[in-house]
């Protein structure tokens, strides 16, 4: 395929805007279808100018949250409440690395235009309070040393995720952030006084905790957890679904060309940069038909499909001694192995000379290159499918404080909201931003409170 990348269409109801955001050319077709506990283990605030912060989820939003709530409002007491190992998808994303953010979205504008879910409302305020370059400058801060790849995907110098874990965590304990794992908080909710009653939950052992907070932060990403209390705190939910994988293909040459261009073809199917951000983009629709549709790919989108025909016939007649398998017009940009799929496509033998290829098949194989069609027969299984689509609706949160409009003192970040962006670093962003406006707004109304 050519390693130049335009913008696609998707079709069949799924909205066209991703066409300046995908830099693909590729549309896609849909094929429609009880108990017991004991007592208490977090201590209530002692001193009664001391307010309490609990954070549900130790993810990067529920993290950041909290080490910028505390930053601002040193007497806050901040819990962070974390089911699972904290900061887990940090350690995994970009294989293992961690993709910080995007270093080449400098643009707020341009930068909301990478989240399918979430390109309108954060053309905001959102990113301007908190954006990539904020990002990257807090980490290099905290000593955390970082370089931004061609691709504009920016990730710490070490390669490692453990540098961004190591730089969260020690911050955190510097500054006195409670991290309690190994518990779930499962049910909140909204006292006469303004304050929250929360029960947390052992994961290990059968007791309970009942915890009355000044300040509730969810940043519990695509857990249920977070929608459940969400929605107990009277939040609506957009059904969740999967965004960020792969496409099961149905072609049985496809395994010969594995690895090939950037839709890179696997044992399956498709996968790389390109096919991800469609299935981000199509996320809903695609759920909807269950997994199945026509993928149909440009493989020249550069190219008017006049164009196409005419230097194919140009390339003919230039050449008409020589196989035309050996001999693929440069302009494509093609890689041998897939012009060979192709012309296989078409019948046209390994031995054929260009000489020997009819006018009819000129224009077959023109039309094949401009619009080239697999049938997607499922989702594939992609090792970093950790993205869903999904969560508590924007138009439920004020995003320049990212407080509940339902509840005062009631906060999102992160993944719980239905945001969620294409590859390259863009869904660690939203976290980011989230928690760190989260974390800012929560610490103003405490530093304020403890001042009174």
């Amino acid at each position: 395929m050519s390693s130049t990348l335009a913008r696609f269409i998707l079709t069949s109801g799924i909205s066209t805007q991703a066409g300046s955001t995908a830099r693909n050319h590729a549309s896609l077709l849909l094929t429609p279808r009880a108990r017991k506990f004991t007592s208490t283990a977090i201590p209530l605030a002692q001193k009664s100018s001391e307010e309490l912060l609990v954070v549900v989820g130790g993810g990067a939003a529920g993290v950041f949250g909290a080490i910028r709530a505390k930053t601002l409002a040193p007497n806050l007491k901040v819990v962070v409440i974390e089911k699972g190992k904290p900061l887990s998808k940090v350690k995994i994303s970009g294989g293992g690395r961690c993709n910080v953010t995007n270093g080449h979205c400098t643009d707020n504008m341009i930068l909301a235009e990478h989240y399918p879910r979430g390109h309108k409302e954060l053309r905001g305020s959102f990113f301007y309070m908190h954006g990539p370059v904020d990002t990257m400058s807090w980490f290099s801060d905290h000593g955390v040393k970082l370089k931004i790849e061609d691709d504009g995907r920016v990730f710490p110098v070490s390669n490692s995720s453990s540098s961004i874990i190591d730089c969260l965590m020690s911050e955190a304990t510097r500054l006195g952030v409670s991290l309690q794992t190994g518990k779930a908080v499962t049910t909140a909710s909204a006292t006469s006084g303004g304050k929250f009653l929360i029960k947390i939950e052992k994961r290990t052992i059968n007791y309970v905790e009942y915890v009355e907070a000044d300040y509730l932060l969810i940043a519990s990403g695509s857990s249920q957890q977070g929608y459940s209390l969400a929605a107990q705190l009277g939040h609506a939910i957009v059904d969740p679904v999967p965004s960020l994988f792969t496409f099961k293909i149905e072609d049985s040459q496809l395994a010969e060309l594995s690895g090939v261009g950037p839709m890179l073809v696997t044992h399956w199917g498709f996968s790389g940069p390109v096919v991800l951000r469609l299935s981000a983009w199509g996320a809903r629709n695609l759920f909807s038909s269950g997994y199945k549709g026509m993928l149909v790919v440009d493989c020249t989108p550069d190219l008017h499909i006049e164009d196409v025909k005419s230097i194919l016939n140009k390339h003919k007649h230039r050449f008409v001694k020589q196989k035309a398998v050996n001999s693929c017009p440069s302009e494509f940009g093609l890689v041998k192995r897939f012009w060979k799929y192709i012309l296989d496509r078409e019948g046209l033998s390994e031995d054929m000379l260009w000489a020997s290829v009819s006018n009819n098949s000129l224009i077959s194989v023109a039309s094949l290159l401009k619009h080239c069609t697999f049938k997607v027969t499922g989702k594939g299984q992609f090792k970093d499918e950790f993205v869903t689509a999904g969560g508590v609706p924007l138009s439920e949160i004020v995003l320049n404080t990212m407080e509940s409009k339902i509840h005062s003192h009631l906060y999102f970040a992160g993944e719980v909201l239905n945001v969620d962006g294409v590859t390259g670093g863009f869904n660690f962003q939203n976290a980011w931003s989230g928690g760190y406006i989260a974390g800012t707004s929560i610490g103003k109304l405490a530093i304020n409170a403890y001042l009174q």
